[in-house]
């Protein structure tokens, strides 16, 4: 295997994770994170994955803050939060070399915003599915197993994305896909469930079990936004997007959630990054940066998504005022999902 030089921007879980197997696999890879602390910790003991109870450290080429690089950047694995994007992506284009591309390994619709930075043909799109937290500088314990499926925004299969392919498959299995924007929008309607359970502090599979009216109604919403749009959803890990389309069967939805809930409760991590950002890390969560696009869709086509809105406000609450994490939240959402049923 050819060995292909990476900086990966953002060294949190996504980031982080991936760059551990990157260099785990024998690439350059060089880290950037704007936390001093965890550039520090990984600048002396590499990246630290914890799975298992056991850490294993990785030496990487290089850990920097962004006023540290002075190199043209080359492949760029961009893995910021969502509201970072901006910021992340105006700095990259200034240092990015006349030959180097921008990978979005995010949640949400970020490529849009990348591509007017650095061009369309310097964005690669990326879905990623994966399980892990940030628990100590340096230091990301790894959740369980998910999904990544890497493409050209204009559906076209190219050299550059066949060779991500491949060395992130020291991580895992990742698939090559014409079909970027359908597994983004899947995702933000199991990322609007994992949300609703966000709003109590318990197990994400034993809340969206207890919850299903509200679950199954927002990622409806999303869904119906995603069509509106001309998306073709994709289905991804254990979940299902075609069984909670519009006038989905409800047996389809039943079964496809039991599908779910008991995936779910086979990770390790039981409680969703949105959570933690809440109560851990006591920081903004990305999800109003994330459904800022898909609200504006829903406004352009003229759909009421009333259960997402709700799920935003309580949201906006709990990030407020974390000792307001309560089910009864979620048992008023499940009131709101029966009443526009």
């Amino acid at each position: 295997m050819s060995s292909r030089e990476y900086t990966v921007v953002g060294a949190g879980a996504i980031g982080g994770t991936l760059a551990w197997h990157l260099a785990r696999a024998g690439h350059p890879v060089t880290v950037v994170d704007a936390d001093p602390a965890h550039v520090a910790a990984i600048a002396r003991d590499g990246i630290v994955l914890e799975r298992g109870g056991i850490r294993e450290a990785q030496a990487v080429a290089a850990a920097y803050t962004p006023e540290q690089v002075s190199t043209p950047l080359g492949r760029v694995l961009l893995a910021v939060k969502a509201q970072a994007t901006g910021t992340a992506i105006g700095w990259i284009a200034g240092h990015l070399a006349a030959d180097g591309h921008v990978v979005s390994l995010q949640n949400g619709l970020n490529e849009e915003l990348i591509a007017a930075h650095i061009g369309a043909e310097r964005t690669v799109g990326a879905f990623v599915d994966l399980f892990a937290d940030v628990v100590d500088p340096g230091v990301i314990s790894d959740g369980g197993a998910g999904a990544i499926a890497i493409g050209e925004m204009d559906g076209t299969v190219s050299a550059r994305v066949r060779d991500l392919a491949a060395d992130l498959g020291a991580w895992g299995p990742v698939e090559v896909t014409g079909n970027v924007p359908g597994y983004l929008w899947a995702k933000l309607g199991f990322g609007a469930m994992l949300t609703v359970t966000a709003l109590a502090d318990d197990a994400m599979g034993d809340l969206l079990d207890r919850h299903r009216p509200a679950g199954h109604a927002v990622a409806r919403e999303v869904f119906k936004v995603a069509a509106a749009e001309g998306i073709t959803l994709e289905p991804f890990d254990a979940f299902e997007p075609s069984a909670y389309t519009d006038g989905a069967d409800p047996a389809k939805s039943a079964a496809a959630t039991d599908l779910l809930v008991a995936w779910l409760r086979t990770q390790t991590k039981t409680r969703s990054g949105i959570w933690r950002d809440i109560v851990v890390r006591r920081r903004p969560t990305e999800i109003p940066t994330q459904y800022a696009p898909v609200l504006a869709a829903a406004e352009r086509h003229g759909i009421d998504v009333p259960v997402l809105r709700t799920v935003l406000s309580q949201l906006a609450e709990v990030e407020a005022d974390s000792a307001s994490m309560s089910e009864t939240r979620l048992d008023r959402l499940d009131a709101v999902a029966e009443d526009v049923r």
